[in-house]
């Protein structure tokens, strides 16, 4: 007999759908590191390489590899992108009316 499993469509944001706190943040955070990464992986920099780069430590580039994002504000993140040659913008504008609630995004560039 096969087992029934529920599924749920979720949002865009995972972190949501697990209902934790600053999801919002973490999603954000998340999606920096993702640009962090892709770019280290492009450039083909070892950790040590991307450290120096990004004046850290390499055990705090393997915790951003990781994904340990605790120890890492959104302003330290823009630092190591700006490190890495990327230009980092900063768009404040309304809400649609349509929505009850402001979000935070991160959004980029081709």
């Amino acid at each position: 007999m096969k087992e029934k499993i529920e599924v749920f469509h979720g949002s865009d944001n995972i972190f949501a759908d697990l209902g934790l706190l600053d999801a919002e943040e973490m999603l954000a955070k998340a999606e920096l590191v993702r640009q962090i990464l892709s770019i280290i992986t492009k450039r083909h920099l070892t950790q040590a390489m991307a450290a120096e780069i990004l004046g850290i430590d390499q055990p705090k580039v393997s915790a951003l590899v990781r994904g340990k994002l605790m120890g890492f504000s959104m302003e330290r993140l823009f630092h190591f992108l700006n490190a890495l040659g990327r230009d980092v913008h900063i768009v404040v504008k309304a809400k649609p009316r349509s929505r009850q609630e402001a979000h935070l995004m991160v959004a980029t560039a081709l």
